[in-house]
């Protein structure tokens, strides 16, 4: 199949390319900079020079494939709004050059937007008044879609993504309690995030592709709910902070952005997209974010012991990351090891 791909540099865009490639398909990707062609030709694919505001390259690079993954995104928080409205007008796009042929059309949406508090399902509406709500709109352009002769389907992604070269939320969290000196949750901290492997998520994408039927609503979840309070506990413990409990009033003024996604309580699950495709997360889970050991007692290798081009503390991080699988702990360890440790 030959598939166009937005996003396809970016960090869940680069790992859906090569699952991709790796399946037999070709990947045209949207490429907005010379580098990012670069890079999408050095991973196999071919690179298609357009951006998300660009509409008719959109519909270009739609209509001359045979199925399409939208995975751009503006990742501007500060107006979060504006990114939304650029995604669900790049949806719309998309989708008008695909009219009536049946080819697939996957979409990227978030658990986030979901009602807090209970265990989310995939057959669940949108909270207009959740911290996702602005991207309400690009679900609802997607969906209709499925009415159009579209086969769309949509990929709910949970707030916590993780893997190599992350940088979403978590690595924010650790940002914030560098910078405030505390390593802070809300309230109680009983508040939860779901989570996924990257790896992972992309195979989902993959099998959304080919074979979802029209109007699929899918969860890319492997853990339903890591409490809040355990992640800002284990960023504590690698930075050496005090982990303190910031009430919600005092959230926005000490997470900023972050506050209200901080906050959500936001416990998924994936048993339908389970039983639809037949996808089963296959990386390492989170259930042991509370118990891994200090970063100290992973024994790091000699010098001479280290794979060409690696540091010390990037095959210190590699090795907790393995022998203490925990997918929020391997996110965690990384981000920390390359930030306190200087190599020798």
């Amino acid at each position: 199949m030959r598939v166009f791909v937005t996003g396809a540099t970016g960090f869940v865009g680069t790992a859906i390319v090569a699952e991709l490639i790796a399946a037999g398909h070709q990947v045209i990707g949207l490429a907005r900079s010379d580098s990012a062609a670069r890079s999408l030709v050095a991973g196999g694919a071919v690179a298609y020079r357009g951006a998300l505001e660009e509409l008719d390259s959109l519909r270009i690079g739609a209509t001359d494939s045979d199925g399409v993954i939208h995975t751009a995104f503006i990742h501007d928080f500060s107006n979060y709004q504006s990114a939304a409205d650029a995604d669900r007008r790049a949806i719309e796009a998309l989708g008008a050059a695909l009219a009536g042929s049946g080819r697939p059309f996957v979409v990227t949406s978030g658990t986030a937007l979901l009602w807090p508090g209970r265990l989310a399902e995939e057959k669940d509406r949108p909270d207009p008044d959740s911290a996702a709500a602005p991207r309400i709109g690009s679900e609802q352009s997607a969906l209709v879609l499925a009415a159009q002769g579209v086969r769309t389907s949509v990929v709910r992604l949970p707030p916590s993504v993780h893997g190599d070269g992350d940088h979403g939320f978590i690595p924010a969290l650790i940002g914030v309690a560098r910078d405030k000196g505390v390593s802070a949750y809300v309230d109680a901290g009983q508040n939860r995030w779901p989570a996924v492997h990257l790896l992972d998520a992309a195979r989902l994408y993959r099998l959304a592709l080919e074979a979802a039927p029209p109007g699929a609503m899918l969860h890319a979840v492997a853990d339903e709910g890591v409490p809040i309070r355990d992640v800002a506990s284990v960023i504590g413990r690698r930075l050496d902070l005090p982990v303190v409990a910031i009430s919600a009033d005092d959230a926005p003024a000490h997470f900023g952005w972050l506050a209200r996604f901080v906050s959500i309580d936001n416990p998924a699950s994936s048993a339908a997209t389970r039983k639809l495709t037949g996808w089963r997360p296959m990386q390492p889970g989170s259930s042991r974010i509370s118990t891994a050991p200090a970063i100290s007692s992973v024994e790091p290798p000699s010098r001479r012991d280290l794979p060409l081009g690696r540091s010390i503390c990037q095959v210190r991080c590699d090795t907790a990351a393995r022998d203490y699988s925990g997918a929020l702990i391997e996110k965690i360890l990384c981000a920390l090891v390359s930030a306190t440790f200087v190599a020798a």
